[in-house]
This record gives C-alpha cells, structure tokens and sequence, in this order.
C-alpha cells in the first residue's frame, strides 16, 4: 500500500498499473491517473488496519486514509484496499470507499437480572442503582 502511495505521489503511473491485479488493470485509466497525481499534492498516508498480507497468506486488505490537497482544497480519500498475491506479487483487486463499521449492538439488562460485574446481587441493586 505505502509503495502505491508513494507511486501517486511521484507520478510513477506505469508502476500503479502493474501493481493492479490483472482483473482490475482491465478498468484502469491511465488518463485519469495521470490528471488525479499530477494536480494533487499528497500530504500523507495514515494506515488504520492491515489483515492478512504475510508471508503464508494469498490475500490482504488495508484500510487506509490517504490525505491530499487539490484545487486548494484538503481531502481525504478513506479506502479499505483489498490485495491478492499473483504470480507471487502482491496486487491491488478491489478497494471499498469509505468503509462503515459493523454496527455495535448493545445488550440490555434487565432490572432483576443478575449483574453482570459478577458481584451475585440484582442489577438493580448493584450496577444499575
């Protein structure tokens, strides 16, 4: 992630392309690349999360924030890259935009349960109170 990064960054367009898997250099642009690293200025990557992505592994995803400025305006480009090993190099297939998190579910306690700090009294009495 941090060498396509730095791709952007420095203009290296042929190397973006050959760092896509084969699937996904079907859709890419070389125009539109060129336009998006030639008139940002990259301002600095921020990884959040890595899975997989070692050496016994065949895929990986990266989620990262990738800030720059364009038209004098900052931005941020959140993404959550999705990589795979071809012919033993690692590539880019996918990636999801602004990724959202599960959504967190909250259990509720009933008045006359038992409290869940262990302490053996009524939730009501203890925690709850």
């Amino acid at each position: 992630m941090r060498s396509r990064y730095t791709a952007f960054a420095i203009g290296n367009i042929d190397y973006l392309a050959e760092t896509l898997s084969s699937e996904a250099r079907k859709d890419f642009d070389k125009t539109d690349a060129e336009n998006t690293a030639g008139n940002a200025k990259w301002q600095g990557l921020e990884v959040r999360a890595v899975t997989g992505g070692g050496e016994q592994d065949e895929t990986g995803t990266v989620e990262f924030v990738a800030h720059f400025t364009l038209g004098g305006q900052r931005h941020a480009h959140h993404e959550l890259a999705a990589f795979e090993r071809e012919d033993g190099r690692w590539v880019y297939t996918t990636g999801q935009i602004n990724p959202k998190e599960a959504p967190r579910e909250v259990v509720k306690i009933g008045r006359n349960a038992p409290c869940p700090c262990g302490s053996g009294k009524k939730y009501k009495k203890c925690c709850g109170a």
